[in-house]
C-alpha cells in the first residue's frame, strides 16, 4: 500500500510520514508547490488510495478523487 503525503515541510508532515511507516505502508510525499497536473499524475501512478493532507491543501486532495484524511498540529 502506497500513502500520499500533500504537506508543506512541517511537524505534522513528518507525523504523517512516520504514521505511515509505522502502519507498514509506504509513502509517497508530494510537494504542494508542484502543477496540478504532475499531482495528478503522481497519485495515480503511485496506486495511492489515501492522501494524508493538511487543512490547506485539503480541497486539493479531494479533487482527485481520493479518501483523505487531515494532518492537525
Amino acid at each position: 500500500r502506497v500513502v500520499a503525503v500533500l504537506a508543506e515541510r512541517s511537524p505534522e508532515m513528518v507525523v504523517g510520514l512516520l504514521a505511515t511507516l509505522t502502519a507498514g505502508a509506504a509513502y509517497l510525499a508530494i510537494d504542494p508547490v508542484l502543477p496540478r497536473e504532475r499531482v495528478a499524475y503522481l497519485l495515480a501512478d503511485s496506486g495511492a488510495r489515501l492522501v494524508l493532507t493538511t487543512e490547506r491543501f485539503e480541497a486539493e486532495a479531494r479533487g482527485h478523487g481520493l479518501e483523505s484524511a487531515r494532518l492537525e498540529g
